[in-house]
């Protein structure tokens, strides 16, 4: 089978809901990291074949296919580029850069751009399903999904409620896991460890025009008295918005190619894509399945834990990667070592492409060899991806 490898991969950085990159419409802000992408590779646009574009929400302004309306918005692609939008949940992106990479693997194209966008300022979580119940066309939840499922509360929130009790975490597990995060990402930034992933969007200010460079969820000054002062979200509970993923606004972009590829545009690889899995299991408790999806890629990959040296695992909730950890015996090291999510921001459907472009700047940082993103995702679905720096 042939091999797929990563060109380049690029991502805003965050913005807060409401916050510096509300004044921006998700289509251009799509645009504008595909064309960074373009850009920075060199790659003829004409020759893209595809794009793949994660993305959640897709209702407001992310409705009609805003894969494709993000291409047409870019200066670089153009009406003859393809695209396609696709919900994977939280690993939207993560999946489109396993569709791309199996575009390539199977001979069927060459240059295929993965790419992630969401703007949960312009598109509030939970929205289309909002305005469904508002107009009285009803739920996602059928008469045979209840049957099946009866009673049952379809949320994330619960879920990893339930990871804390059945993986005997306290809540002061879950606020010095966010505590890290922060301090993670405060050195990364302040480091530059995200200067060369980061495309710069200019914002307006009350003092004028600015370029937006910098992740706007990291708490420079977090403590944990602070964190641990967060209400909970229920009584009882152990979660906290502290200790839960931040909303965000934000874009990101991988571009994946064929050998034949590198060598008729003269690219060079960041690296190989060396697995491919994706699994399903419990949809109630939800979150859990990374877990057993890192299992299953290890062993079809032919690697141990110990052979990876940096993990991204996508932070929705502190018990995931806490619960992760504990079930793989993982070294908590090289566990999300630039930040992750509850610093760092969720924008849902840009979150796979963006996670990859972090953790393949940390490998190289490193000099590491292998790296492993995984995230949970909604109705109880977990992608792995293990790529191998070049």
């Amino acid at each position: 089978m042939a091999e797929a490898y990563i060109v380049d991969a690029v991502r805003t950085a965050g913005g807060k809901r409401g916050g510096k990159l509300a004044g921006w419409h998700p289509v251009d802000m799509a645009a504008s990291v595909l064309d960074a992408l373009v850009e920075r590779t060199g790659v003829d646009g004409g020759a893209v074949e595809d794009v793949i574009m994660g993305c959640v929400m897709q209702g407001g302004q992310q409705a009609v296919q805003v894969g494709r309306n993000a291409v047409l918005a870019s200066n670089h692609l153009g009406e003859r580029t393809p695209a396609v939008t696709i919900d994977r949940q939280c690993g939207s992106s993560q999946q489109s850069i396993q569709f791309a990479a199996q575009a390539v693997m199977s001979g069927t194209q060459d240059v295929v751009i993965a790419a992630g966008v969401e703007s949960m300022t312009r598109v509030p979580m939970g929205s289309t399903v909002a305005f469904h119940a508002k107009e009285g066309l009803g739920t996602y939840k059928s008469p045979g999904l209840e049957a099946k499922y009866p009673g049952v509360q379809w949320s994330q929130f619960m879920g990893a409620e339930m990871m804390v009790k059945k993986h005997g975490f306290a809540k002061e597990d879950l606020d010095r896991f966010a505590l890290a995060s922060h301090q993670k990402a405060k050195a990364a930034t302040e480091a530059g460890r995200f200067d060369r992933e980061i495309v710069a969007l200019e914002i307006e200010t009350p003092e004028g025009t600015e370029l937006h460079r910098v992740d706007e969820g990291i708490r420079f000054d977090a403590t944990l008295e602070g964190i641990a002062g967060v209400k909970l979200l229920q009584e009882g509970g152990a979660i906290t918005a502290a200790s839960a993923s931040q909303i965000c606004d934000g874009a990101s972009a991988v571009l994946i190619v064929s050998e034949a590829a590198l060598k008729a545009h003269n690219l060079t690889p960041l690296a190989r894509i060396h697995n491919l899995t994706v699994t399903a299991g419990d949809p109630v408790i939800m979150l859990e399945e990374p877990l057993f999806a890192t299992d299953k890629a290890l062993k079809r990959a032919g690697l141990r834990i110990e052979d990876i040296d940096l993990y991204e695992v996508n932070e929705a909730f502190a018990p995931v990667p806490l619960a992760w950890l504990k079930h793989t015996g993982a070294d908590p090291e090289r566990l999300n070592v630039h930040g992750g999510a509850i610093a760092l921001g969720h924008p849902l459907g840009a979150s796979g492409t963006k996670l990859m472009a972090t953790l393949l700047n940390a490998l190289k940082a490193r000099g590491g060899r292998y790296g492993l993103q995984t995230m949970c995702e909604g109705g109880g679905v977990a992608n792995v991806t293990i790529v191998e720096r070049l």
